[in-house]
């Protein structure tokens, strides 16, 4: 490791008196909309710009929360901006470097845990930012929570006399390690998925007790994912700090969502409940045995009722804008960052917390329990090497990634074809596929010229991307509409032969053939359906005015291997908590069909001559209802789970009651005015037929009732079970 570089010779404070801190964000993931709220939140502390490699995220970004100024670059950022404080949000491999920039420009950071990669790294920054006078503050938000607050408090009182054991639990699914992306840094080495969840037990238990003495640890349930790196998903701990004992349990495979710490005393014992947001502190009384549980009882439920109906509350009068807070995770991050700005302007240490040698401390921790459990810190899983195409790719998948379109690029290769995958993001779950007939591109779809390079030499098109970011009628038009623009047009450009598009069924209502116009009460139904509606529209208007060879497919409620059993076409599921609310009595019979069928039918959509301007419904004949698909879900996974089978005019009235409070608060959601009949057409009760797929392809789907129950939900059920 290099020595830090040599440091300015003048430091730029925060700014005194009443003038703003000047903050900005580098990195514009999820998490960056959870500090954007913390410094709005915190008086005194102004968002002035934002960096990230990609410009349109940053800009986009930028846009919700009115920022100014836009980077792609960290250094153009600091040389150009006045700023008193950075943000750092990049993955965790980023991190020092992108500190030691920060810390060097006198700028005041606050890092995303995990702090570094290693504790080596840690204490250098923490080195840098002592000897430069800046603050350097770790996002442990966790421990501002206020369940585990109010454990801290109890546990620093000594009401609970000296701890004699502390359990801490963390089972919550991690959706990488099923859903991806496979190329995240967290699921590059095996160790790296302890040094992003570990911190958040960790740090509570260095907070609470101390560094440990001794550590045993075991790792299991190898995954192997995609592309062929490993993680384990379950990692126990076992620790004694001083007469402490310590346990820590990690799972994060599906399964009930359960983030605990429970401590022992000798006076007593107190639990920490993070998703539910309580905390339950249990003594003795003086009173005899029976009535000392029965009073202890009353008292542990008055805690649960006070502290339940505190969270109601500051919900409510946080969506009404009554009282800044927001929901319980927003809680975290604005107290964390409150506290790291109030230590920077009053020029006083920082909480311990989120202190730097906190962060460096949880990392040097999380390292001795990876190596405790015999994982190789070091060990990186190299991706298998590609073929390289043997032959000029003549098929492009948009969209090759998603569950159709890996079932779509199987059977196209199956056939003979040479295929080109367009992927913006990660490609690993196509590493099955190693064939000297697979090229996967990067770009961008929202590019003219990264379009204009994936058609060349390209005759077939298929289109299945979507952006399931885009959450306003605005962000669906450029995202998605506009996209399917560009594509037609791109397609003209290169001249291709044809041009398959996939659309939905729930742009429709009613008996619905494959002549069937566009349902004409579309502006009333969701954002996606409009926005598929609007893409059928605008590429058939290209075949007409300037003979795009557009061919529509709309699949219908598509089940299989590579899918979710918990089908949002069935109903709104909670999975971990076992819950499904039905659209409906659960009495009609759905338009399922095999992902394994729609492929196909995609497939012979670029072999059948003289059908451009034309549009096929993908659906099955109508076997299975609602009732039957969850019978048979429940079943095959041998669970019973709580079904709910709630009549449409309850889910319309819950939406109206949240759209009149988005309308009183001016929620920028307020334009999406609910409507009946977009909640009763999730009922499905429109009638599907296939005879033209059936007729002009020779599309023949199973239309039969075991194999949408062995392909359909078994195929689905078996990788989800395995995981759990």
């Amino acid at each position: 490791m290099s020595a830090p570089s040599k440091l300015p010779t003048q430091v730029i404070r925060s700014r005194p008196g009443t003038q703003p801190v000047r903050a900005a964000i580098v990195g514009t993931g999820f998490i960056a909309d959870y500090h954007a709220l913390g410094i709005r939140r915190t008086e005194g502390v102004e968002l002035v710009s934002v960096c990230d490699p990609n410009l349109r995220s940053a800009r986009a970004f930028a846009a919700n929360w009115q920022v100014p100024a836009v980077f792609d670059s960290l250094e153009s950022m600091l040389k150009t901006q006045q700023l008193d404080s950075v943000h750092i949000l990049a993955p965790p491999d980023r991190h020092h470097q992108l500190a030691v920039t920060s810390l060097q420009a006198g700028k005041h950071v606050l890092l995303e845990k995990p702090m570094c990669e290693s504790a080596q790294d840690a204490a250098e920054l923490c080195a840098l930012a002592g000897n430069s006078g800046l603050q350097l503050g770790i996002g442990h938000n966790m421990l501002f929570a206020e369940p585990y607050q109010r454990l801290r408090n109890v546990v620093r009182s000594r009401a609970l006399g000296p701890l004699t054991h502390v359990t801490i639990n963390h089972f919550l699914e991690l959706g990488h390690i099923r859903f991806g992306p496979y190329d995240s840094w967290m699921l590059r080495r095996p160790g790296n998925v302890f040094l992003e969840i570990g911190p958040h037990p960790i740090s509570a238990l260095l907070d609470l007790v101390g560094t440990p003495d001794e550590i045993t640890a075991i790792a299991d349930r190898k995954v192997t994912l995609p592309g062929g790196a490993s993680v384990f998903s379950r990692w126990r701990i076992r620790a004694t700090v001083g007469n402490t004992a310590i346990d820590i349990n990690i799972n994060l495979g599906p399964g009930f969502p359960h983030r605990s710490i429970s401590v022992r005393g000798v006076l007593g014992s107190a639990v920490a409940d993070f998703d539910a947001n309580t905390c339950m502190i249990d003594q003795r009384t003086p009173l005899s045995l029976e009535l000392d549980r029965y009073k202890r009882s009353r008292s542990l439920a008055r805690q649960i009722r006070s502290q339940a109906q505190q969270t109601l509350s500051n919900y409510i009068l946080s969506t009404f804008k009554l009282r800044q807070r927001g929901n319980p995770y927003q809680i975290t991050f604005i107290d964390s960052i409150a506290a790291f700005y109030s230590a920077l302007r009053t020029n006083t240490a920082l909480d311990s917390r989120i202190a730097g040698t906190s962060g460096r401390d949880v990392i040097e921790c999380c390292t001795k329990i990876i190596r405790a459990a015999g994982v190789d810190l070091a060990a990186t899983s190299e991706p298998r090497p590609r073929s390289k195409p043997t032959v000029q790719p003549t098929v492009l998948v948009l969209g090759g990634t998603g569950f159709i379109g890996r079932e779509l690029v199987r059977q196209l290769l199956a056939a003979n074809y040479s295929v080109r995958v367009a992927a913006r993001g990660s490609s690993a779950v196509l590493e099955e596929f190693d064939s000297s007939r697979l090229e996967i591109v990067r770009g961008d779809l929202r590019s003219e010229s990264s379009l204009k390079e994936m058609m060349q030499g390209i005759e077939f098109v298929y289109h299945l991307a979507v952006s399931p970011s885009a959450k306003t009628w605005q962000e669906q038009r450029q995202n998605n509409v506009e996209v399917s623009r560009l594509v037609g047009e791109a397609c003209l450009a290169a001249s291709v032969k044809r041009l398959i598009y996939t659309s939905t069924i729930e742009s429709r209502a009613g008996i619905i053939t494959e002549q069937t116009p566009l349902d004409p009460d579309i502006s009333q139904r969701n954002y996606y359906a409009r926005a598929k509606a609007a893409e059928e529209d605008l590429l058939m208007d290209m075949w007409r005015s300037r003979k795009l060879p557009v061919v529509i497919f709309r699949p219908g409620i598509v089940i299989g291997r590579g899918g979710i059993p918990f089908h949002y076409g069935v109903g709104r599921w909670i999975t971990d908590g076992g819950v499904c609310e039905v659209w409906g009595d659960g009495n009609n019979k759905l338009p399922f069909v095999l992902v394994t069928d729609v492929a196909a039918g995609l497939v012979r959509g670029i072999q059948v001559p003289d059908i451009e301007g034309r549009s096929y419904n993908l659906v099955d004949d109508p076997i299975l209802s609602v009732r039957d698909y969850l019978n048979e879900l429940q079943k095959r996974s041998q669970m019973n789970f709580n079904i709910i089978y709630r009549p449409i005019w309850r889910f319309y009235l819950t939406d109206l009651t949240r759209w009149l409070a988005k309308v009183v608060i001016r929620h920028p959601g307020r334009e999406r005015v609910p409507h009946y009949f977009d909640w009763e057409s999730r009922t499905q009760k429109a009638h599907f037929e296939n005879k033209r797929a059936r007729a002009d392809l020779g599309w023949q789907p199973a239309s039969d009732r075991k194999r949408l129950f062995d392909e359909g939900i078994g195929a689905s059920l078996q990788p989800w079970l395995a995981a759990c």
